[in-house]
């Protein structure tokens, strides 16, 4: 499977260096994927707030606090509790995949020709506005 991609990335490098591009480095990269840290802490939170509720409701009302006290200091517990644990199990996936990440060398490309006109310009144009 490997030995299919080869030969494409070849024939991928051929045509952007005849489009005005040249090779100006090459390095070796590990590429994986990662989960989304904040999706995982945000499902957390949100079974944290549901567990509050639930927690809210199966127990017997306390004569010392109202039910609506009871769910804001069991809010306030879960959801802390629920974005750490969803943070936790985030950085045990996201040690678990990055055991699966491939190695690979890419082509770090510059362009040469009509694009480098330009840049003088966007240059010039953003001194400009720092100095406002």
């Amino acid at each position: 499977m490997i030995s299919d991609q080869q030969p494409e990335q070849q024939s991928d490098s051929g045509a952007g260096e005849s489009a005005g591009e040249s090779i100006v480095d090459k390095s070796t990269v590990t590429v994986r994927r990662s989960p989304r840290f904040f999706n995982f802490m945000l499902l957390g939170a949100l079974i944290g707030a549901i567990a509050a509720l639930v927690l809210t409701v199966v127990f017997p009302e306390n004569a010392e606090f109202g039910a609506t006290q009871v769910f804001g200091f069991l809010l306030l517990a879960f959801l802390t509790l629920g974005v750490a644990v969803g943070a936790v199990v985030a950085i045990i996936i996201d040690r678990v995949i990055s055991r699966r990440g491939k190695t690979v060398v890419v082509d770090r490309m510059a362009a040469v020709g009509p694009s480098d006109s330009e840049s003088p310009d966007a240059v010039s144009d953003s001194s400009n506005s720092d100095r406002d």
